[in-house]
């Protein structure tokens, strides 16, 4: 260790695996000495294992925040005539609301700078689905992102390299050492990014359910009120909703497939359930970005949110007027018999989806745009043997084997008896303000 080093990794490694509490100063210094380079890898991961065992308190957890944060830089956008406000989902398998949602706000008066990500195994990505649309650009400089804010009221972009670069860094090493569940890592991963992006108020939307990251409510539950802690404590007026995951949400899961499903929604039409999620979420991004008056499902189908988007689609260099991708190859999966469905997998869908070639297994990967899975039954209705449940579409159709191996036993379907229901999560299981 240099003479000049405050501490050394390993007695920080030391005191979280003795299940004490790191101060303040341990944790600015473990967070700026693996940014500089100067704690290795595998001293890194031995701490991640040991929060990942022992966890960690509240304020230890907005330090750690705080110290990812200050790796970089912060964006301002106070010469905005609007106020910010963004969305973050922990991600599920045909969640696309981000599509609709970001130029539906706008068009009420909020700014919404959606900084977003790529997929990453069975979760697709917004950027990935977004590159789909011929010519759009998902880098974008910070003084392009406050034009296309100015011009739009909404940008949707990849976060840039000057963003909590400290989390960039962790992120990958947590996707490799199985430390990805701690929930301190995950809340401090998000909210770092969501903080130094600038935005005034925030909602989240905390997935649950087989296709979810976070699986158990209860878990989830934990993960959105540290979340709102983080953000409260950073002066963000931030709430949490858990949501459903056990299904996938809409009829698609692919990228331009999903990007397709989006454009129905602006159009004023689209799956009931991404309507009513589009517009749950809506109403409180406008409440925490204190704007009232204004009636999002009206912006839905009074067109004012599609010329949003299409001018937002043009800013970032898109077409929104030309054909989206379309696979090669397709391949229709039927019913094997008759009844009502009575439940779907969306784990196992997105599993078929990243397998036909939507996503990607390791970072950099490319993918492909027109890969994906069409869903014509969701649970709750009934279905004739023979009647198509999925239609695959890939661009290699070697993967058809391997998507379908994922779809063994993907739905139920049954009978159910006279006043019976299918057993599914609400769309909303919570609301969080604390």
């Amino acid at each position: 260790m240099s003479a000049i080093e405050k501490y050394s990794a390993a007695e920080i490694i030391a005191a979280k695996r003795d299940k004490h509490v790191l101060n303040d100063s341990q944790i600015d210094w473990v967070i700026d000495a693996y940014t500089r380079g100067v704690v290795a890898d595998e001293q890194m991961s031995a701490l991640l294992m040991a929060i990942l065992l022992n966890g960690m308190q509240l304020p230890e957890i907005s330090r750690w925040t705080d110290a990812m944060i200050n790796s970089g830089e912060k964006m301002n956008w106070s010469v905005l005539n609007r106020p910010t406000v963004d969305k973050h989902s922990t991600g599920g398998v045909g969640d696309k609301i981000t599509l609709p949602l970001a130029p539906l706000v706008a068009a009420c008066g909020a700014a919404v700078p959606q900084l977003s990500g790529r997929g990453l195994g069975h979760t697709g990505g917004t950027l990935d689905k977004l590159e789909s649309i011929p010519g759009w650009r998902a880098s974008l400089s910070n003084e392009e992102m406050l034009a296309v804010l100015q011009d739009c009221g909404a940008v949707i972009c990849a976060a840039g390299a000057g963003l909590a670069p400290a989390d960039k860094k962790l992120y990958a090493l947590r996707d490799v050492t199985a430390t990805v569940e701690a929930i301190p890592l995950i809340a401090s991963s998000i909210m770092s990014k969501k903080i130094a992006e600038g935005t005034g108020a925030l909602i989240l939307d905390v997935k649950t359910g087989v296709g979810a990251f976070m699986s158990d409510p209860e878990k989830a539950k934990e993960l959105a009120r540290v979340m709102v802690g983080l953000g409260k404590k950073a002066g963000i007026k931030t709430r949490a909703l858990v949501t459903a995951m056990d299904i996938p949400l809409g009829l698609t899961a692919g990228n331009a497939l999903e990007v397709r499903e989006s454009v129905e929604v602006l159009s004023g039409g689209g799956p009931a359930d991404i309507v009513e999620l589009t517009l749950i979420l809506a109403r409180e991004m406008l409440e925490v970005a204190g704007i009232s008056g204004k009636d999002p499902e009206k912006a839905l189908k009074d067109g004012s949110a599609m010329d949003v988007w299409r001018r937002m689609i043009i800013a970032q260099g898109g077409n929104p007027d030309a054909a989206l991708p379309v696979a090669r190859e397709t391949k229709v999966i039927t019913a094997q018999s008759s009844g009502t469905m009575l439940s779907m997998d969306a784990m196992k869908v997105g599993i078929a989806t990243w397998r036909l070639g939507a996503g990607r297994s390791r970072q950099g990967e490319k993918v492909q745009a027109g890969a994906g899975i069409e869903i014509h039954c969701k649970p709750g209705e009934k279905i004739s043997a023979g009647a198509p449940i999925f239609t695959l579409h890939t661009d290699t159709p070697e993967a058809f084997a391997r998507a379908e191996e994922a779809l063994t036993d993907v739905v139920t379907i049954g009978d159910l008896a006279k006043g019976e229901s299918v057993d599914r999560l609400p769309l909303v299981l919570e609301r969080i303000t604390e």
